[in-house]
């Protein structure tokens, strides 16, 4: 179960300070009893994972109760949680805390410059704090999402991998989604084919049959716990793994 915990519509993450950027009519966004009493009826019914979501989860104002109210639901196997990474510097631990096993986190580039233009405004500083917090906090694995956008940001694969390598976490390619109109997605798109034959020459990649419940598929890198995953919706459609 994937709970949307946000009220912004249509953006990637907290960054955006796009004035014209839409938000959710109060009315029509949960309260946080709301979403926890359906997610408990959904764990009713079996579902044993849960992840929060956004837009941005972590700039929900009392998230950290959601989370302890959710953790604590009979028959939940897992509370995971995907987010930007820009609050974690001070709210790693308390996350741990609140049950919290898993995080992603989203991060595109490893060039501040480029960081602040891919996600509009945001401080590539703070999410490696955010990294480097929440390794410390003891996650039981934390995995790196980064979404390769053909010249944006295409010579960045190898550095990638290897700061992956180095904080001894997971990373995962991610295509760019097919969806809408985008003028310059030749441009911009990068098959993960494609990413692995440059990973190939510089590491070994053995697959592995590993999985998280999404449609991920996994390459150990030996001699290292890092997993590299590649997430193919333009290429390789899951929907029947989804």
């Amino acid at each position: 179960l994937r709970l949307s915990v946000t009220d912004r519509c249509d953006f990637r993450c907290v960054y955006c300070m796009d004035p014209n950027q839409r938000f959710a009519p109060r009315e029509r966004v949960l309260g946080l009893e709301e979403l926890l009493a359906v997610t408990r009826v959904f764990v009713g019914l079996g579902i044993r994972k849960v992840r929060l979501t956004g837009g941005e989860p972590l700039v929900r104002p009392n998230l950290i109760w959601l989370m302890r109210g959710i953790q604590a639901l009979p028959g939940l196997d897992e509370l995971v949680i995907t987010t930007n990474g820009s609050q974690l510097a001070a709210r790693a631990q308390e996350i741990r805390d609140a049950g919290v096993r898993r995080i992603n986190i989203s991060l595109d580039s490893l060039r501040p410059a480029r960081f602040r233009q891919l996600t509009r405004q945001g401080d590539l500083a703070q999410v490696l704090a955010g990294i480097d917090a929440a390794i410390a906090a003891g996650f039981e694995r934390i995995k790196l999402n980064t979404v390769i956008l053909g010249e944006r940001n295409g010579d960045e694969i190898l550095d990638l991998v290897r700061f992956a390598l180095d904080k001894g976490i997971n990373l995962s390619f991610i295509e760019e989604m097919p969806v809408g109109e985008v003028a310059d997605r030749p441009a911009t798109f990068y098959s993960s084919e494609r990413i692995r034959s440059e990973i190939e020459p510089h590491f070994t990649l053995i697959p592995t049959t590993e999985t998280t419940g999404g449609p991920a598929r996994y390459f150990r890198i030996p001699g290292s716990p890092t997993r590299v995953g590649f997430i193919s919706p333009h290429s390789h459609n899951f929907c029947a793994d989804c």
